[in-house]
């Protein structure tokens, strides 16, 4: 535990099929996901990760279920009503990653308040992915230097990576050290594209739902035994 990344990514995935094993509707299995995510959140603010960003719910997840989604919008609601003051009380800044404006009035407001209120703590950096897709982040960053460069602001050749990450919606951060997804699913379904350059990778088999604060310790454990070259070699 000597080598904490400093950001950790989590596609928290299986809760759908969590709540298939156990022959309960979709919308609890989400709920007991959040379960999860609780305790999480606590322990990486806890131990001093610097941020943590959360795959919530991406801009292709408008295509579930209407039943499925707004049980998804309910828990958004329900999350932020429950957690925010011991969020604040801990010191976690909020940030939302991805287009608010497309979220239901409601749950727009509501994201916008919980940031607004968190936004001079200096504790864990809590980046959670609502409406978003790495793909449409990256578009979104390059329109804007586009202006930039319209405007005379910036010249194209004085566009490099620090002027990109400043357009990202994790401007000031490190970079992803350390990806999880549970489930066993191999893959990062458009989430945090640039940001993920050189972050270590991890697929426990374990639905989100079941997934632990021990087996939260034991990946970051496995992640600081693995030899980060970001393509050099050492001697």
């Amino acid at each position: 535990m000597s080598h904490l990344p400093r950001h950790i990514a989590i596609i928290m995935d299986g809760n759908g099929r969590w709540a298939k094993q156990h022959k309960l509707a979709t919308a609890l299995g989400h709920r007991k996901g959040v379960e999860s995510l609780r305790e999480i959140i606590r322990y990486s603010s806890d131990v001093g990760i610097a941020v943590l960003s959360l795959y919530a719910f991406s801009t292709e997840n408008w295509k579930r279920s209407p039943e499925e989604v707004s049980a998804l919008m309910g828990l958004i609601l329900d999350f932020f009503h429950s957690e925010i003051d011991e969020l604040d009380a801990k010191d976690v800044r909020i940030r939302i990653m991805g287009d608010v404006d497309g979220l239901p009035e409601k749950q727009a407001r509501t994201v916008r308040s919980a940031q607004e209120r968190t936004e001079n703590n200096k504790g864990l950096q809590l980046n959670i992915a609502l409406n978003y897709g790495g793909q449409a982040e990256i578009l979104r960053a390059i329109s804007a230097l586009c202006e930039k460069v319209i405007k005379g602001d910036i010249k194209c050749q004085d566009i490099d990576d620090a002027l990109f990450q400043q357009e990202l919606y994790t401007a000031g951060q490190p970079m992803v050290d350390l990806l999880i997804r549970t489930s066993g699913e191999m893959r990062i379904s458009n989430f945090l594209l640039y940001q993920l350059a050189y972050a270590e990778m991890l697929f426990p088999q374990v639905l989100w739902p079941d997934y632990t604060v021990d087996m939260f310790k034991k990946d970051l454990e496995t992640f600081g035994g693995r030899d980060r070259r970001y393509g050099g070699r050492k001697a």
